[in-house]
């Protein structure tokens, strides 16, 4: 992780941080928009209050300067003692330097111990595939929710 970068909870509640991860979240859905070859990505038009309607909860890679460089949002069914990551964002100015590594690290490591951990990706986003991989994490059936989208999901066993 660059220096001066640390990892935080963020309060989408207030207004800039929550504009902040909605504008770091177009940028890198516009990327995977162009790896997969399908630009009907749900958060591509996804309105900031929409953002911050749903009930996720929200853990950010955050310079020293408090601009937000990555973010993954997550809900918990805790009776069942499942997560479901609902997204994970690099702005692309700050690819490959391990944020999302970064970040989905703690997550599993601090915050959803013990938990049976989801996710998915568009299946030709490569870069997510080979991380989720990498993490343990392991791809169960693929699926089609839309004409021209292949979605690959994972599972990560607690």
């Amino acid at each position: 992780m660059p220096p001066g970068m640390g990892i935080r909870a963020l309060d989408l509640s207030d207004a800039a941080t929550a504009s902040e991860v909605h504008a770091v979240g177009r940028r890198a859905y516009a990327v995977e928009a162009e790896l997969i070859g399908f630009d009907g990505i749900p958060a591509l038009t996804e309105s900031l209050r929409e953002l911050t309607a749903r009930p996720l909860r929200w853990l950010g890679a955050v310079t020293g300067e408090g601009t937000v460089a990555a973010f993954v949002a997550w809900e918990t069914e805790t009776d069942r003692r499942v997560t479901h990551i609902d997204r994970v964002c690099v702005d692309p100015a700050w690819f490959r330097r391990g944020l999302a590594s970064r970040l989905l690290n703690h997550l599993l490591t601090e915050v959803v111990v013990g938990h049976e951990v989801r996710v998915s990706t568009g299946a030709d986003n490569e870069p997510a595939v080979r991380l989720y991989a990498r993490l343990g994490f392991d791809r169960t059936a693929d699926s089609h929710p839309e004409p021209g989208l292949r979605m690959a999901h994972f599972v990560r066993p607690h």
